[in-house]
């Protein structure tokens, strides 16, 4: 069964509070998506390590119910201006 958007981004707020979070569903079908995580617990640690902090949010539903997600994070002064407050 796919994900909501809506469920996808509560998920990551719960385990990153401060996440700016912007999903967007690349086909219209609840399986393929792209999501920008912009956060404050990103900074100082690696493009993987970032991602393993979106990944675990997700509590292993990434490959099951999530079947795809084209991810990217991003400190608050390094993301894109439509992700700034």
């Amino acid at each position: 069964m796919p994900m909501e958007a809506t469920d996808i981004e509560a998920m990551i707020k719960e385990a990153i509070p401060d996440a700016k979070v912007i999903i967007e569903d690349l086909r219209g079908d609840g399986d393929h998506y792209s999501a920008l995580v912009v956060s404050e617990v990103f900074r100082g640690k690696s493009r993987v390590a970032q991602h393993q902090l979106v990944y675990a949010a997700l509590k292993g539903k990434m490959g099951g119910e999530l079947h795809a997600m084209a991810l990217q994070t991003a400190t608050p002064d390094a993301a894109p201006d439509f992700a700034k407050d």
